[in-house]
């Protein structure tokens, strides 16, 4: 070990108040590292938990995984972006990119889910799974409100009635996701839904208060419009408002649409909703970006 190292090392731990010694002793009984130990390989196999015998329910079970693990790592990228109030537009481009990367692999990945399953097994080991639905994933309503102000995430009927200074309990209430599991005649939800909101409806809250004014929205346009770097880092947002919105959505649709209804039977949803509806982008209108588009492209939304 050279002694620019040594120093280096010993600097670092009495800038912090450590004993160097200590630390350079502790090296000693430190254990190697594997790759099977980095990854944490073994507990990573082992939390595949199927409910039946069926053999295509751990394919269902881990796609679901893969998919948490790739909002997990888009929801990592967007921290960076929302946490730092003078982001340089450089660092924010590149951010965006390993979105749009991570996003369009999310879009790709459904062949595994339409193609990669048997139909008469997914239509027997589904029916073990309800009330749980995607709909419960919370990484995906977290990764919403780090994009944009709650407003622009309410139902079509009441979107031209909120804005961003609109109470947020209210915003709450109507969210376009729970048109999935409320019914707004009698005002009774779902199992799916209520269970969701018990566990993370406060936490929800709570971040869309912390990011109003301060998502990713509202960090693109404190900038400067005019500025080369600002109208590429436009049209990646644009790509990214669009396949997480619209490609994915559809993506999903077409899946449900082969194992729910290609044979006319209109089968229910897991959580009860009224998928059709709840999955098409031209029915939710969820857009993060509305001032990227132009008023037809919104009009023409998942078209």
């Amino acid at each position: 070990m050279s002694n620019d190292i040594v120093k280096a090392i010993e600097e670092k731990y009495k800038n912090m108040g450590q004993d160097p010694n200590t630390y350079l002793k502790g090296l000693l009984h430190s254990k190697l590292i594997n790759y099977w130990d980095y990854v944490e390989v073994d507990t990573l196999l082992s939390l595949q938990k199927p409910r039946t015998d069926f053999t295509d329910e751990p394919i269902f079970i881990m796609y679901h995984q893969v998919t948490e693990l790739l909002l997990k790592l888009i929801t990592h990228e967007i921290k960076q972006i929302v946490d730092n109030e003078n982001i340089d537009t450089a660092i924010f481009a590149n951010k965006i990119d390993r979105i749009n990367r991570y996003s369009g692999i999310l879009t790709e990945s459904f062949a595994v889910m339409r193609e990669g399953m048997d139909y008469d097994q997914y239509n027997q080991f589904r029916l073990t799974l309800a009330p749980a639905s995607g709909f419960q994933s919370a990484q995906f309503r977290f990764i919403e409100l780090y994009c944009t102000d709650a407003h622009l995430l309410v139902n079509s009927r009441v979107k031209a009635q909120v804005n961003a200074d609109s109470d947020m309990n209210y915003l709450f209430d109507n969210l376009y996701w729970k048109d999935a599991g409320l019914d707004h005649k009698t005002g009774k939800k779902t199992l799916t839904l209520s269970q969701f909101e018990d566990r993370y409806i406060d936490s929800l809250k709570a971040t869309a208060t912390k990011y109003k004014g301060k998502n990713i929205y509202n960090r693109f346009l404190k900038l400067n419009a005019s500025d080369e770097k600002v109208k590429a880092l436009k049209t990646a947002l644009r790509n990214f408002d669009h396949t997480y919105n619209v490609v994915w959505p559809l993506s999903h649709l077409k899946t449900a649409e082969y194992y729910l209804n290609s044979k006319g039977e209109n089968k229910a949803a897991t959580g009860g909703s009224e998928w059709q509806k709840y999955l098409h982008p031209s029915y939710q209108r969820r857009i993060f970006f509305p001032e990227l588009w132009t008023k037809e492209e919104i009009e023409n939304w998942g078209k």
